[in-house]
């Protein structure tokens, strides 16, 4: 009946690309449980395996017991508790800012973030691959969108030079790109945002914990006085959930009082906001587990391409292994279970059509027999797999 009345949008998809949820259990910890198998997991973010500590999970039952269950409302209503602030002040320390504002999730930050920064006559300049949050996000703002190519400052600065000088800009970039492992070319972008005087936002959702003693790539590259305001997640590497924004308290304060996506959602739950403040102490006391796991990437990606898998250009935690088709993504994530682990198979509108990929989330909490296991699985795979469905 609905389909007679109004047509749904998408009901052209591919059989192969159409998703649906699976059945998992204990998603987040090194090894899941799917389909009656204990299987190695490699398609959380939990890059840290920080969401299985003791630690973190005593702190987040100590926030509940003083605290409850929920916020109950707004923030500027009355949704807001000590811990808050305790965690917001935290990280100030961290990030080295002025001041920094705690949002529901990653992708309500950038929502907030950019529907509150940009507006009708501003240009938002954004890599092509950036997440689809910063893409919704600028959207919202009725911003232009200015797409430049991948990781490309030569053609970001061609079309910063065709915009008009008195037009306000703003350049926004993952420091991580989450479907391609890759790295921002962040020095010279940011010369560019000099030169043509251009406000800048980073978001390193899939750099924090793993670069710059956990702060993230900008710090990593001691660029962190070029940022105008650094956007982050606790939901990857920090083991919790929530996104956050970092930078000058005049911009925190216009956040307070214009990003839509934080003044009408009830804040996080106590649970989450302790989580998140031992999370940070967490990542600072052993700031050695991001560079073990970018060694344990590295041999793993060169072991990935010494069988003739195609891993783009990643150079992080996240490898993809770039399949081209639907249909040979879905055969490789079958047999990898049957060999005991679990991937992401990464198909669009995800990623580019022709672009179908497995993509590994290595951990810092594996172990030479869990990386030899997947030495092992995808050996067998590269036997297997035509080569011309892998490149």
């Amino acid at each position: 009946m609905t389909m007679e009345r109004f047509p749904l949008p998408g009901t052209d998809i591919l059989e192969s690309d159409i998703r649906s949820i699976p059945g998992i259990d204990h998603g987040p910890d090194l090894y899941l449980e799917f389909q009656g198998q204990r299987l190695l997991n490699l398609a959380s973010n939990n890059y840290l395996g920080l969401a299985g500590s003791e630690k973190i999970k005593e702190a987040s039952i100590r926030a509940v017991e003083k605290f409850g269950t929920s916020s109950g409302a707004s923030r500027l209503i009355s949704g807001n508790y000590s811990l808050y602030s305790a965690l917001e002040e935290a990280l100030c320390r961290f990030k080295n800012t002025a001041a920094a504002l705690v949002f529901g999730s990653g992708y309500a930050a950038n929502l907030g973030i950019l529907s509150t920064l940009a507006h009708r006559k501003c240009l938002v300049f954004s890599d092509r691959l950036n997440h689809a949050s910063i893409i919704d996000g600028i959207t919202l703002s009725r911003a232009t969108h200015v797409r430049y190519r991948h990781a490309d400052p030569e053609h970001l600065e061609y079309l910063l030079a065709k915009k008009p000088v008195q037009a306000p800009k703003i350049l926004i970039t993952d420091t991580v790109f989450s479907m391609d492992g890759d790295k921002a070319p962040l020095p010279e972008i940011l010369n560019l945002c000099k030169k043509y005087r251009v406000l800048t936002i980073v978001d390193e959702a899939h750099a924090t914990g793993i670069f710059g003693k956990g702060r993230g790539l900008v710090h990593e590259l001691g660029l962190q006085q070029d940022i105008d305001l650094h956007m982050g997640t606790f939901s990857k590497a920090l083991g919790s959930y929530g996104g956050y924004a970092a930078g000058s308290r005049k911009l925190v304060d216009l956040l307070v009082n214009r990003a839509r996506s934080f003044i009408y959602s009830t804040s996080l739950p106590p649970a989450v906001v302790g989580a998140g403040l031992e999370a940070l102490q967490q990542i600072q006391a052993r700031p050695e587990q991001g560079p073990r796991l970018l060694e344990i990437s590295c041999a793993l990606r060169s072991h990935l391409q010494e069988l003739g898998f195609d891993t783009g250009s990643s150079t992080t935690q996240i490898i993809p292994v770039i399949m081209k088709s639907s249909r040979a993504v879905l055969q490789a994530h079958a047999e990898l279970v049957q060999a005991g682990i679990y991937t992401g198979a990464i198909r669009p509108p995800t990623v580019p059509a022709d672009s179908a990929r497995l993509r590994l989330a290595l951990r810092a909490d594996m172990t030479s027999q869990e990386v030899e296991l997947v030495k092992k699985a995808f050996c067998k795979l590269s036997t297997r797999q035509p080569l011309d469905e892998q490149k």
